[in-house]
């Protein structure tokens, strides 16, 4: 595997806190909420659906009009710190026209969670899914998992788990693809960073809750994707994570979509014409 880069911490910073690149990053966000709303008043939906007892352990369901499609379950960004489902929901739009179901999923939030209580959160999400896929006429045979940015973390650590481990009515097989996007593979990196403040990563978690160190646990195939234009530490991130993957027999591509930052991917996912929504759609399983 092609060793990380040394930075320095201000080298480091630069790269990942990508917030500081869009001088516009609070009107972005603005016109995502907008465009959320306005597509939760419109769409057939099941708002904050508990699939656990915290707070935050809800998810949004957002239902295409034939039933029987591929089942995205989608993790939202912002460095485990930040972020909420209600902000994505513009990006179900595409999907949900084009015949797939689309969910997402809320966790807990650092400094007072952690990242270990997020994934297990995540696997709690996608087993309650799976559980009651019946109740909500989803088609459980045809799982996807797909996160932005920390959600890409999240969506590694999904690609990784052992399913019957969680619960002995899964199926190892509960995956069927993965398309992380700007995805954090490997989280040493972030140690040193003002990103570490919040999350707190040590050296044990960095080494048990980076997906780059870890073993696909079934044979769902994997689109690492981002934006062409992002920083050179999220290509490397990308690109070390398909290496690594690559090298244990798995199926895995990545795809960087030219001329698009970090958070115009998101953007771009949420229009039918972008190369990485054609991608992700012809994906799915």
């Amino acid at each position: 595997m092609t060793p990380a880069a040394k930075l320095s911490v201000a080298e480091a910073n630069r790269e990942y806190d990508v917030r500081r690149l869009r001088a516009d990053f609070d009107d972005v966000v603005k016109g995502w909420l907008a465009r959320s709303a306005g597509f939760r008043a419109k769409a057939d939906c099941s708002i904050d659906l508990a699939y656990g007892p915290r707070p935050r352990e809800k998810l949004d369901i957002f239902f295409a009009p034939k039933r029987g499609g591929p089942v995205v379950v989608y993790f939202h960004g912002g460095y485990w710190q930040r972020g909420d489902k209600s902000v994505y929901s513009f990006v179900a739009a595409p999907f949900v026209a084009s015949g797939i179901d689309f969910a997402l999923v809320n966790y807990n939030l650092c400094p007072d969670s952690s990242i270990p209580l997020i994934t297990c959160q995540s696997e709690a999400a996608i087993a309650w899914l799976w559980r009651e896929a019946g109740h909500l006429r989803l088609q459980r045979d045809r799982f996807n998992i797909s996160g932005h940015s920390a959600g890409g973390h999240i969506t590694g650590m999904m690609l990784a788990t052992d399913w019957p481990g969680i619960g002995a009515d899964l199926p190892k097989d509960l995956v069927k693809s993965g398309v992380p996007l700007s995805g954090l593979y490997d989280l040493a990196p972030l140690r040193p960073t003002e990103i570490n403040v919040a999350v707190k990563v040590d050296a044990k978690v960095a080494k048990t809750h980076s997906p780059m160190l870890l073993k696909p646990a079934g044979k769902a195939p994997v689109l690492a994707a981002l934006g062409g234009s992002e920083t050179s530490q999220f290509h490397a991130q990308t690109d070390r994570f398909v290496e690594a993957w690559s090298g244990k027999g798995f199926k895995i591509e990545k795809l960087a979509e030219p001329g698009v930052d970090h958070f115009d991917l998101v953007n771009r996912l949420a229009e039918e014409d972008s190369l990485i929504f054609r991608r992700m759609r012809d994906w799915l399983q």
